[in-house]
């Protein structure tokens, strides 16, 4: 328990420096990005319980599809949710529009490489794999043990972003972590196929195809 609080301490000291008005921009958000994708990945292979779990990858053709149409779909429901939001709140879309300014100055190739191959298999690595998986495991014993490490990490995973002070951020962590997490839950030989929405997701929503 106390290596699992460290390792979420870090990660939100690590997402308040990217995040934080006081911080932010200094230095790139995408170096510091990086770097925590590479701390968060070392973090959960060498706290996890069964880090060697993390590399079998049990009917691979079908792990890659999932996560593909997972993908997709968590695209198409963040689409419908935008303009939906935009027709009920007039912060909505400038709340949308700030998280899109991060990318201004960067080579969107770069950007969605770095999405792909780096930061976005670590945060399911980190949260799903990890978080949710100790979590899952230190409450198996309790009623209700799973759904209560499913909704544990789905909060924690948005509140480290709320040094943003971006309503939309924040809830679009809360509800991609959401169904990340109902995933694992029903199913942690998963894992593969949301390290694969998870990359691809990331950058459909914020390059290749933005909302």
């Amino acid at each position: 328990m106390k290596r699992l609080a460290a390792a979420v301490a870090v990660a939100a000291l690590l997402w308040f420096y990217m995040f934080s008005p006081w911080t932010h921009g200094a230095p790139n958000f995408w170096i510091i990005m990086s770097a925590s994708a590479v701390v968060l990945t070392s973090l959960a292979l060498a706290f996890s319980h069964d880090a060697e779990s993390a590399f079998k990858i049990e009917k691979p053709l079908l792990q890659l599809l999932g996560g593909i149409v997972l993908a997709f779909v968590l695209w198409g429901i963040f689409w419908i949710g935008d303009k939906l939001s935009s027709m009920l709140f007039d912060f909505a879309r400038p709340g949308v529009d700030a998280v899109y300014s991060m990318k201004e100055g960067v080579s969107s190739w770069l950007i969605v490489v770095l999405l792909l191959f780096l930061i976005g298999p670590a945060e399911e690595l980190f949260w799903r794999g990890y978080v949710q998986g100790t979590l899952s495991r230190l409450l198996a014993g309790r009623r209700f043990g799973a759904d209560l490490a499913l909704l544990l990490t789905a909060l924690v995973y948005a509140l480290v972003h709320i040094w943003s002070f971006n309503f939309m951020l924040v809830m679009a962590a809360l509800i991609a972590g959401t169904v990340w997490g109902l995933v694992f839950r029903l199913c942690p030989k998963a894992l593969p196929a949301l390290v694969v929405s998870h990359a691809l997701w990331d950058a459909l929503v914020f390059v290749i195809l933005p909302i």
